[in-house]
């Protein structure tokens, strides 16, 4: 079942063509990454699904309904994790409640029962600063959830991570989106991230969709799967249609 659906989307800055016809699926349960270089076009995407950007032309589906130019539908989760310093992670994870116009008190606790889910059992009351990177990032995708609990569009939210840690996350969010049904929507430069984490990637060059291509093997795939010669075959054909 398709969760989201991008059609025929395009945007120009003043006169520049920016993106340029772009369609896309995100079915239940997947996740899918756009994958290009600096400048393609990801973010200014991203802008638009989640309703920030209305396109010159094109539409945005959420589960069949058209929210085009729409904020507040889609979660968007930036490559900073921008947990605000001055509050302790709950008040952190359950601001989206808040904001929807839920009272603290039961904003904390619908938050609060989802912090086991997300390995922040104990962390309720410490700070942001008192978390370690990789930490904080759960804390920041558990209050993306709660903003949008059906599709999450993440822009690089592990590029800051030490790649023993960013291995760790990688393995844990696949996890989470298992057991939770979430359907994940990322934007990456890195080949290797790509292709351990997707189900499907989208090649987008100078703001057109250039290739999708399907990641056959089943996930999780083995820690050692980057050393395989499947994998190695992946990156090669991706490099050279970048």
């Amino acid at each position: 079942m398709e969760k989201l659906e991008v059609r025929r989307v395009s945007v120009a800055f003043d006169g520049r063509p920016v993106l340029r016809d772009v369609s896309l699926t995100l079915r239940e349960g997947e996740l899918v990454c756009l994958l290009g270089v600096s400048g393609g076009g990801k973010t200014t995407l991203f802008n638009v699904i989640s309703g920030l950007l209305a396109p010159d032309q094109g539409q945005v589906f959420l589960d069949g309904e058209d929210v085009t130019g729409k904020p507040g539908r889609i979660s968007y989760m930036l490559q900073k994790d921008l947990l605000l310093p001055y509050r302790t992670i709950q008040d952190n994870v359950a601001l989206p409640l808040m904001l929807r116009g839920i009272g603290k008190r039961e904003a904390r606790a619908q938050a609060a029962a989802l912090f086991p889910e997300f390995g922040l059992e104990g962390t309720e009351t410490l700070w942001p600063a008192q978390l370690s990177g990789g930490m904080r990032q759960r804390a920041a995708l558990l209050r993306t959830y709660l903003f949008s609990q059906n599709v999450a569009l993440l822009d690089e939210p592990f590029s800051a991570l030490d790649t023993l840690t960013k291995s760790a996350v990688h393995r844990w969010y696949l996890e989470v989106m298992e057991r939770i049904r979430l359907s994940t929507l990322f934007i990456t430069h890195d080949i290797d991230e790509a292709i351990l984490l997707s189900d499907r990637i989208y090649l987008l060059t100078e703001g057109a969709i250039r290739e999708e291509l399907a990641i056959r093997e089943p996930k999780p795939r083995p820690a050692d799967f980057d050393l395989t010669p499947a994998f190695l075959e992946y990156k090669r054909y991706i490099l050279e249609r970048l």
